[in-house]
């Protein structure tokens, strides 16, 4: 029996990773085994590029950072850790699979945000992933001015090196986010994530019920 891959997508401080916890304990609480996990990360290999990209390790401890380039081959290996390794063996055994961030934030951030071309980056991702796909993408929107200010709650200013980007970045990043999401309806499916956790939690659970 073949599990379900979930996706969670969205720009910052859209509220991904809440999200991610409150569906996993709600499908645990029907009988479900759910793994939880994160991109870039969710496996050692994964975790220590993470370190690269996002935090003070390679070029970043310089202040010069990654080009974007660099950035999505980076992203794209650990991707491919992150899938041979923890995803692809827990959807064999028929568990459920709930990840924060995926390939969409690769074509979003790396493409969207830094001009590269979508092809590319989907290359990259049958190279590296053999081309799996969600069974569902969650994109949660925010008016960006409230995402804003649950960043900076969230965070206290102390944003990692993505997240720090200019408001220009990120709002090509959501338009690019939605572009996606019109482009492939059957797999995404658009959530408004104004309003309380529990009320949004809500509105995942009534588009993924239908897995």
């Amino acid at each position: 029996m073949s599990g379900r891959f979930i996706v969670f997508e969205g720009g910052e401080g859209v509220g991904k990773s809440t999200q991610s916890r409150l569906l996993a304990e709600a499908l645990r609480a029907r009988g479900l085994e759910v793994v939880t996990t994160r991109e870039p990360g969710g496996t050692p290999g994964a975790e220590a590029i993470r370190a690269m990209l996002l935090g003070k390790e390679g070029p970043a401890k310089d202040g010069l950072g990654w080009g974007a380039r660099a950035e999505a081959l980076l992203f794209a290996a650990a991707r491919a850790d992150h899938v041979e390794t923890l995803i692809r063996p827990a959807l064999a055994r028929g568990a459920w699979v709930v990840c924060d961030r995926y390939l969409d934030s690769s074509r979003a951030y790396q493409g969207g945000g830094s001009g590269l071309q979508d092809p590319d980056i989907m290359a990259l991702h049958r190279i590296g992933s053999e081309g799996l796909l969600p069974d569902c993408t969650v994109l949660l929107t925010l008016d960006p001015a409230e995402a804003a200010a649950r960043v900076h709650k969230r965070d206290a200013g102390a944003l990692d090196r993505i997240g720090g980007r200019a408001a220009a970045y990120h709002a090509r990043v959501a338009a690019a986010f939605l572009r996606f999401a019109e482009a492939e309806p059957d797999r995404f499916a658009l959530i408004a994530a104004e309003g309380a956790a529990e009320e949004v939690h809500a509105r995942v659970l009534a588009a993924v019920n239908a897995l």
